[in-house]
This record gives C-alpha cells, structure tokens and sequence, in this order.
C-alpha cells in the first residue's frame, strides 16, 4: 500500500551545523588541519577512505568518543520538524554519508525515535571508529559507502510525496528525485546548474516554517 509521504534527510551539516569529521579535525589535529582540510576539497582520496583515516585516528576510549559527538552542534528545530513529519503520518528517513555510530547515539540523547538510518555502519576499535563497510552491499558506492540515489529510488516507491535536504554533492542524485528539496551551503549552486527548483534553507526553522505555509504538499500527492 503507498504511503503518504517521505522526508529523506541527509545529517552532516544538514540535521547538523558541522560535520563530525570537522569537530574531530578541529580538536584533535588542529596543526594539522589546514592540510586536512586541503585534502577534503581536492579530493586527494574517495569520502569514504578520508572519512575511515580521521575516524579511526581519534585516540580516545569509547567515552571520550561519546563525549565528542555530543559536541556535535545538532540543530535545535530539527526534533520539531521530524515529530511534524511523523505526527502528520509521515516517515522521517536519514540518509548519510557518514556513520551510524555518531547518529544513533545523538539521536538517542536529543529523544528522537522511530527514525530509519541508512548509513555506513561504524563500531569502536582501537581508541577510534571503524567503518565497516561491505563492498557486496546492495547500496555500496566505493566514493562515498552509501549511494544515496539509490537509497531514495528504492524508498520512494511506497509513497505518494517525498521531501529531501541536504548540503553538498553526495546528496545531489537523491536530491534531484524528490518532489520537493530542502536545500542548504553547496547543494544550491549544484541545483542551479541542473536548473531544479529548491527551497533554500538556512536551518530546520526555516524547514518547518514551510511545512507550516504549506500544508497541501501533506494531502496533494504527485506520484
């Protein structure tokens, strides 16, 4: 049976105000950080490689590492859209790039629930995070772990409307498949070039200001 709608969320710089991987660049390799970052924006490696290196070089036990994810500046208005998505029947879905390890546990400490998390999935090991991700998996893109395209193709289906913000590159595709996105930082300029019209966005207030001016898009699906 289709559903009503779908918000598909990306969560670095998106659900947050800054990516994990620049809180831990930041406090922990702050000489090095100017080469860090370099290497980010040239692309010197994939997303995934990059983001498995910092990970696994954080150096802390596993509490010293909760404690670094809550330092994870996670938008205070996003708990209100996703229960406005959920209230009005709706399903709130993550999609990222990044980890599972740092979302559920942020997930669990701001009370957010019954949230679907697509992800690479991360454990702790040796004073850092291992990303464990399988190259056989039905969503496995080598650039970045996850392929987000083909998350929200396969989720889409089931229902009428779908919804999608996100921040940057890797959530274009995914992006480009929803009936209406939420766009902040680099996916604008992208969403020019390809000539598809967004809702720009500063923060989650600006999501729920428009979920509020326009309630049809809940009752009018276009599927």
């Amino acid at each position: 049976m289709t559903k009503q709608f779908l918000f598909l969320s990306d969560f670095d710089g998106t659900l947050s105000e800054k990516d994990f991987f620049h809180v831990i660049i930041d406090t922990y390799f702050q000489k090095d950080s100017e080469k860090l970052y370099a290497d980010w924006d040239h692309k010197v490696m994939t997303d995934l490689e990059y983001l498995s290196r910092i990970f696994q070089s954080i150096g802390r036990d596993e509490a010293g590492i909760d404690e670094d994810i809550l330092r994870i500046p996670f938008d205070p208005n996003a708990k209100k859209v996703i229960d406005h998505v959920q209230r009005l029947g709706g399903d709130f879905v993550v999609i990222s790039a990044g980890t599972d390890y740092y979302i559920r546990r942020i997930f669990q400490h701001y009370g957010i629930s019954h949230v679907r998390i697509f992800s690479n999935p991360g454990v702790y090991a040796n004073r850092g995070i291992r990303l464990n991700v399988d190259p056989a998996g039905k969503y496995y893109s080598p650039l970045y772990g996850v392929d987000k395209e083909k998350i929200a193709r396969d989720l889409m289906q089931d229902y009428q409307t779908v919804f999608y913000a996100g921040d940057s590159r890797p959530d274009l595709e995914a992006a480009l498949l929803a009936d209406t996105i939420f766009a902040k930082g680099k996916l604008q300029p992208l969403l020019d070039e390809k000539k598809k019209p967004y809702v720009a966005i500063r923060n989650f207030a600006d999501v729920e200001d428009y979920l509020n001016r326009h309630k049809e898009v809940f009752t009018d699906g276009s599927r």
